[in-house]
């Protein structure tokens, strides 16, 4: 429709402009309001999601009474939350500052007064000398980012039980706002969903593709990727506690942190265990044993349970994953070690869709 009368073409473009700078500042002024909840919508949407199935099911045993669904799976939620969560959070805070203790007592015994005392541990001269003559970097400029780098390390562990505690306080009000979040996403969720999809400007089988595939693919995340981590961390601080070797818990966390690592992954965390076991500790039956439990044990969770949890799902990509872990974690904190993959992998796949589509003529 043309409008050829330049006072209806003012009115027109008027009331375009008013609508979009009102909506532009309606959602301004609704992302500052929901800024400070932003981690707690991220974890209600992401496990709504996820119990979705188990919503719908309910809600049949229940013959459709969704609210009592709801309300039970949220119940369900926070008792298989606060209580594990509680339990890790309090022994990582523990064996953190356990190991910290560990460090500085041998540390201390090691007598080091002085960055060339470094060069009087055992290995440690053949070690600096191998550098000096294979690599171009001299011994002293060695000593110095050895020490350097242990300084820099130790700091922020030092700091890291004190800041568990206030953060596990800090979080009872952001747990509370989680849970009430995420009884009306279940409860309302699919027909939010529904409303939403109606705007999106594609036809109608377009759509329930591209929300398949969408589907797929945040499950192959959280199945394929998250879930292999917490086993893989897990299986990690089972091999050093059996080992002997300390602070399992805090190693087995960074052991599913690292398992998205494309390179090393897992084995940044027990091969050098199983080295100290073999080599400074002196204990060649344990260091064998963590060796073998890790290359074997943990590794087949990578090999064998993965493939398994993804059969039947959208396949992403180590890069992305890997990628949405460093800067999820980054931009969003701990949520974004979950959230980071899921919005790199759903923009890879609605790229791949579209690429899908216009190649097929659809």
């Amino acid at each position: 429709m043309s409008v050829t009368d330049p006072r209806e073409a003012w009115v027109v473009f008027y009331r375009r402009t008013f609508g979009l700078v009102a909506a532009a500042l309606i959602g301004y002024l609704i992302l500052r309001i929901l800024q400070p909840f932003f981690g707690p919508l991220v974890w209600a949407t992401f496990l709504a999601f996820l119990l979705q199935p188990a919503q719908r099911r309910t809600t049949a045993l229940l013959r459709g009474r969704s609210s009592a669904a709801s309300f039970i799976l949220t119940i369900v939620t926070l008792v298989l939350l606060v209580g594990p969560l509680t339990i890790l959070g309090g022994m990582f805070a523990a064996q953190a500052r356990l190991l910290i203790q560990k460090v500085q007592a041998w540390t201390a015994t090691l007598q080091i007064s002085s960055v060339q005392d470094i060069e009087n541990l055992p290995y440690a001269r053949r070690l600096f000398g191998w550098f000096e003559n294979n690599v171009a970097v001299t011994a002293e400029q060695l000593r110095e980012w050895i020490s350097t780098g242990a300084q820099r390390a130790l700091e922020p562990l030092a700091q890291m039980g004190g800041q568990l505690f206030l953060g596990a306080l800090g979080t009872i009000g952001s747990f509370t706002v989680m849970l009430f979040v995420l009884f009306f996403l279940l409860r309302d969720g699919p027909g939010m969903a529904a409303s939403a999809l109606r705007l999106v400007p594609l036809p109608e089988d377009r759509k329930q593709r591209l929300v398949h595939h969408l589907k797929g693919v945040t499950r192959a995340v959280v199945f394929g990727t998250i879930a292999t981590a917490i086993l893989q961390g897990t299986l990690v601080g089972i091999g050093f506690a059996i080992a002997g070797l300390p602070s399992p818990v805090v190693f087995g966390v960074a052991a599913a942190v690292l398992s998205v690592v494309p390179f090393g992954g897992t084995a940044l965390i027990w091969l050098p265990g199983a080295l100290w076991l073999l080599f400074v500790e002196q204990q060649v039956g344990w260091g064998i044993f963590l060796l073998v439990w890790g290359g074997a044990v943990v590794g087949l969770a990578d090999n064998v349970v993965k493939p398994l949890l993804i059969s039947g799902r959208a396949e992403v990509s180590t890069l992305a994953v890997f990628l949405g872990v460093l800067g999820g974690l980054a931009a969003f904190g701990f949520v974004g070690l979950f959230l980071g993959p899921v919005v790199i992998a759903l923009a890879t796949a609605l790229l791949r869709f579209a690429e899908e589509t216009v190649g097929g003529g659809r």
